[in-house]
């Protein structure tokens, strides 16, 4: 039996859904299993996984990106609350260079976005206390790491909730 459900969206990102089982002392997910999702990663390994809390409704993080050689996969999970997921699509030679997708991530919808490398990726928390989990293909590196600033640029991401909450470094972000 096929634990997951894979919807393709349009810049190449994926939404992932997964089964819940219930019995009477609750449920169990399976949320990764190599043999079922290894593909969609095209045999990369998950090598580091992510643990987020975001206190208050309206925090933005991201968009966040590594450059080579540290370019990552990514799956997000929101295991507590609602957040506005946002994929943008970096990739200089793709059709969809600078576009954004966005999947709404949360406990009750059971599902997951596949943000694939040479993507940047960010989030607005719509409820207050989420907690989130990330699972990446590569190790995080400093040096590596890259920002864009998420409310002033170009693409113009609509984020849904007009008080925003953002960290400096968010907000100092490469400007597109």
């Amino acid at each position: 039996m096929r634990e997951f459900k894979i919807k393709k969206k349009k810049l190449g990102n994926i939404e992932i859904f997964f089964r819940k089982k219930r019995d009477f002392r609750g449920n169990l997910s399976r949320i990764f299993c190599v043999n079922q999702l290894g593909k969609l990663f095209k045999n990369r390994k998950i090598k580091q996984i992510n643990y987020t809390s975001t206190k208050k409704a309206g925090t933005i993080r991201g968009m966040h990106y590594q450059s080579k050689p540290f370019e990552e996969d990514k799956i997000v999970l929101c295991l507590k609350g609602r957040v506005f997921d946002v994929a943008l699509d970096l990739r200089k030679n793709s059709k969809s260079f600078l576009k954004t997708d966005v999947t709404i991530l949360s406990d009750k919808k059971k599902n997951m976005h596949l943000i694939p490398r040479g993507f940047a990726h960010g989030y607005q928390s719509l409820t207050d206390n989420c907690e989130l989990i990330y699972f990446h293909t590569n190790f995080y590196s400093k040096e590596n790491s890259k920002t864009i600033c998420p409310i002033r640029n170009k693409f113009q991401i609509y984020w849904p909730l007009k008080k925003i909450i953002i960290s400096k470094k968010d907000k100092l972000g490469k400007k597109y």
